[in-house]
């Protein structure tokens, strides 16, 4: 369903046109000045603007996105897992090359995003390699595009295989969640954590924010909880939603000082 409308600036694709945005109209993210526009995929993709970017981000992880970056800009990462390639996260654009090269790297048994600023055209993908997209049930209000291919879960952990973790820290959005990854960074572990952990210029830390953009700090019950959850994980990296936002060492110790340091900031 090519035609159906996409937020120029969020890149979420709506079941049918409409006025408004709800995403952008939300606090955790913007209508542009210039006010709201929209596009959609074929448009995109006849424009010529926009390339398929596949680069690798670190062992068994490959990004997976666009030049230049479309909408928000977040990219997605293939986990190339024991079980079977994942998707992790998702990039807005999309087109004919991309799916071929993802298709070149063994396509992907299914796909998980960590919030609803990264849904975008998730149901796009979900056709095109017949996948399953599980997000947390808490973010179910921000689906723009409703489809049976979406799989809600609940609760604070899943297993979508047997070496992949899905953990809702609820930081950021109700459902924001994490993929822990056990056999990532060659065994010693690692979190793929799209903006939930963000991942920022200092890689000592990582921010947990309620509003990146517009700067509205996460509840501290909320941080707390979000590093005591992540406590008895095991991992060494950290990937963040950006290309290269990586912390490749000590991420554990990483999350625990951060959330240390901010509530000792907020009291």
């Amino acid at each position: 369903m090519s035609e159906l409308p996409i937020c120029v600036a969020c890149g979420m694709q709506y079941a049918e046109p409409r006025s408004d945005c709800p995403i952008c109209e939300d606090e955790r993210q913007y209508v542009p000045p210039a006010g709201q526009q929209w596009t959609d995929l074929n448009t995109v993709r006849a424009s010529g603007t926009y390339t398929a970017r596949i680069e690798e981000q670190g062992p068994g992880l490959v990004g997976v996105g666009s030049t230049p970056n479309f909408a928000i800009g977040e990219r997605a990462l293939l986990v190339k897992a024991e079980s079977g390639n994942f998707l992790w996260d998702c990039a807005g654009f999309i087109d004919d090359d991309l799916v071929a090269k993802v298709r070149e790297l063994g396509g992907i048994t299914g796909i998980a995003i960590s919030h609803p600023h990264y849904y975008t055209t998730m149901v796009e993908w979900a056709h095109t390699f017949d996948v399953p997209v599980y997000l947390h049930e808490g973010d179910q209000q921000w689906i723009g595009r409703p489809d049976p291919a979406l799989k809600l879960w609940s609760g604070a952990t899943l297993d979508v295989a047997p070496d992949l973790r899905l953990i809702n820290l609820g930081v950021h959005f109700a459902g924001g969640t994490v993929l822990h990854w056990p056999g990532g960074e060659n065994g010693r572990g690692a979190v793929l954590s799209g903006d939930i952990l963000q991942v920022i210029p200092d890689r000592r830390f990582v921010g947990m924010m309620y509003s990146y953009p517009n700067l509205i700090p996460e509840r501290p019950e909320i941080v707390r909880r979000a590093a005591e959850m992540l406590e008895p994980y095991e991992f060494e990296a950290i990937y963040g939603a950006w290309w290269d936002a990586i912390i490749r060492t000590d991420g554990h110790e990483a999350v625990q000082r951060s959330a240390k340091r901010y509530l000792a900031q907020v009291g």
